[in-house]
């Protein structure tokens, strides 16, 4: 595979010491990382033959159909003393199928074709594994699981279509800005019902380009037995969930999102798994020790999950293989990697706060062999995919997270900027509107690590829950389902909850990162919590939905948020912030509650004040010319009051103003309107 490392090379640490010279006492450390990178990564090179190889190994294990229609079925199961295949073909005969033990803890089964050539498995046939301890379990490798309305546990599905899916459309490039809506296929319908990959493919997807997203990241993929872990407790790695639909349907969906020029990110989870031991990975061959740690290393705590054992050759293969399937079967165009904090320390950053001490960052409570693990992972999606995005979710900061792994880094294109959400609602639970802090909000949305990118949200998809509150319900929940209607003139609440909600947004997608994130529903407000059918609501799915159809009623608040979210997109679209410079910020006004910065040839200007408007307000630029007003949240169609003349022009003096050589006044006739965000467009002097 090119551009692989040489040996022990040395990565070119230089530009990460120069911007962080506090990392100078850790040198060594980050040698010795990428040492032991470019060691594991000879290692498997000289033991596998070929790294490309290695890491596609779904084709040598699991269940293949051979040139001649018959079927090779390879696993790993070390622990084991002896497997056996059963299922539909044999007539669920328990010894007749019994699989050869090979090396390294492999066994191995042949079945030849039929009489008529036919192969000797009929595509959607059910199939069990059934170890010597009489447990029937299923392939780590299947393709598909399904399970039945009165069963508790999944079946394997051997997929083998004889017409599979064929991909009409390459993907997209790769995204200037990343503008990301993160998606539930299941809850992605108004209906009280799982909807399906197709619904998502016909409703959803011309939604998501309609609001100016450019990039889609869909959750809960990989097959999960419990629907309300929000995919996060996986148990079939390679399988698409079938309660959406089929893998053909699947790959349709990101087809048809390709075709829209829209990039997929798929939700890995390869920090742990679930502990299901039937329709899991979890003991597979047995033991307590085949894909994870033995003992209690292997148990997250806080999870009730396994974790996996990362230094392990078949761990690697297993991991790294799973990345390359969804990579070429469905076509993805990378990974928000899932659970980075608790793959990087062996505390799993239970009970830390991250203070920003380096100490937290290297010692012996780093979990090398996923650091490695992760080099590894980069290396190869970047290497054999350089259009490839992946986005790590790291609430601890790790230096160099997000830095190329020959510039001491581990690779990520992006850290998700956690802190950010955890602020606003602090905020909003804790502050009266007179108390907001500027400088500290502007901290933490300016709170990054230079060199390295990140992906800002107002929002995660955890505040949707049941049990906490999304923005929205923050702002408005006294009369969200009373006072919605833009027939009826608006109240306290409700103006406050509309202005707020577009200002924190704005602020958050211009400020806050390299990219941004939003979580379905939320860009228009979304009325109701998020709760998964469970024992505790009867199984219900009143709130496991997104009520999309509250958009298309025109006499709804939550049309006029969409709206605002919309233009909010395609002014990044055409201007760029995201992939522009940091913002310059040039006023913090605690008193007034202003903030004004520049970024790519715009000024923002936020009057987050209650009550108070200003006449004559000056506002530093760093060019000399014109600047009309791009974007404004008090603009009728967006459920504001229109106070603000668009035709208006601001024309710049050579004043010198909190540091710029250009300022302008907001003039008299143009007052600073409170509780309002404006985007200025810069228009050269013709002088």
């Amino acid at each position: 595979m090119g551009d692989k490392p040489r040996g022990a090379a040395l990565p070119d640490l230089r530009h990460l010491l120069q911007t962080e010279p506090g990392l100078k006492q850790y040198e060594g450390d980050f040698r010795r990382r990428y040492r032991l990178f470019a060691e594991r990564l000879s290692q498997l090179e000289e033991a596998e033959g070929d790294f490309d190889h290695f890491t596609q190994s779904y084709q040598s294990l699991g269940a293949r159909r051979q040139p001649n229609n018959g079927l090779l079925f390879t696993e790993w199961a070390p622990g084991a003393k002896g497997l056996f295949l059963t299922g539909d073909f044999n007539g669920w005969e328990k010894l007749s199928h019994p699989f050869t033990r090979k090396e390294h803890g492999k066994w191995e089964l042949y079945l030849p074709p039929k009489r008529d050539r036919s192969p000797p498995v009929l595509h959607k046939s059910k199939l069990k594994v059934r170890n010597d301890e009489y447990l029937f379990r299923i392939s780590p490798w299947a393709r598909y699981v399904t399970k039945r309305l009165d069963s508790v546990t999944y079946d394997w599905i051997h997929w083998d279509p004889l017409h599979p899916y064929l991909v009409l459309h390459p993907r997209p490039p790769k995204q200037r800005s990343l503008r990301i809506y993160e998606a539930h296929v299941g809850i992605a319908s108004s209906e009280e019902k799982i909807a399906s990959y197709q619904s998502f493919t016909l409703n959803l997807l011309p939604r998501i380009k309609h609001l100016g997203y450019n990039c889609i990241q869909l959750m809960a993929i990989m097959e999960h037995a419990y629907y309300a872990s929000f995919g996060y407790q996986v148990t079939s790695f390679f399988a698409a969930s079938s309660r959406f639909g089929t893998p053909e349907d699947l790959k349709k969906l990101v087809d048809t999102a390709h075709s829209l020029g829209l990039t997929v990110l798929l939700d890995v989870v390869h920090s742990h798994a679930s502990s299901n031991t039937d329709d899991g990975i979890n003991q597979f061959d047995g033991t307590d020790s085949c894909f994870f740690h033995p003992g209690p290393r292997g148990n997250h705590s806080d999870w009730g999950s396994r974790i996996f054992d990362y230094s392990s050759w078949e761990v690697s293969r297993f991991l790294l293989s799973n990345l390359r399937w969804w990579m070429e079967e469905y076509r993805f165009d990378g990974f928000r990697f899932d659970g980075v904090t608790s793959m990087l320390y062996h505390h799993h950053g239970v009970g830390m706060s991250f203070s920003g001490s380096y100490s937290d960052y290297f010692g012996m409570h780093i979990n090398e062999d996923a650091l490695i693990h992760l080099m590894l992972s980069n290396h190869l999606l970047h290497t054999l995919y350089p259009e490839c995005i992946t986005i790590a979710e790291d609430v601890s900061g790790m230096p160099g997270l997000c830095r190329p792994i020959a510039a001491g880094g581990l690779g990520f294109d992006y850290r998700l900027a956690m802190a950010i959400p955890d602020k606003w609602i602090q905020i909003l639970k804790e502050r009266r509107d007179e108390e907001w802090d500027m400088a500290d909000i502007v901290y933490t949305l300016t709170n990054r690590r230079r060199g390295e990118r990140s992906i800002a949200y107002a929002e995660s998809h955890d505040q949707a829950l049941v049990g906490d509150k999304s923005l929205a319900f923050w702002l408005m929940d006294q009369e969200m389902y009373t006072n919605m209607s833009a027939l009826m003139p608006m109240t306290v609440v409700i103006d406050r909850g509309i202005q707020l909600h577009k200002m924190i947004r704005l602020l958050t997608h211009s400020l806050g990162g390299e990219g941004y994130l939003n979580f379905m529903g939320n860009e228009f407000g979304h009325p109701e919590w998020l709760d998964f059918p469970r024992k505790g609501n009867s199984e219900s799915y009143r709130y496991a939905r997104r009520q999309y159809n509250l958009v298309d009623m025109q006499h709804l608040r939550y049309q006029q948020l969409n709206a605002f979210d919309r233009d909010m997109n395609h002014a990044e679209d055409k201007h760029g912030w995201l992939a522009s410079a940091p913002a310059v910020v040039t006023t913090i006004n605690q008193e007034d509650k202003v903030i004004v910065f520049e970024r790519a040839n715009l000024v923002f200007i936020f009057n987050f004040h209650p009550s108070c408007s200003y006449t004559d307000y000056r506002v530093a630029a760093g060019r000399l010319g014109k600047y009309t007003i791009k974007l404004d949240s008090d603009d009728l169609m967006y459920g504001g009051h229109g106070r603000l003349e668009h035709a208006t022009e601001f024309f710049t003096e050579p004043v010198s103003f909190r540091g710029r050589a250009q300022s302008f006044k907001v003039s008299e006739w143009q007052n600073m309107k409170c509780f309002v965000a404006i985007i200025l467009i810069f228009f050269p002097s013709p002088f």
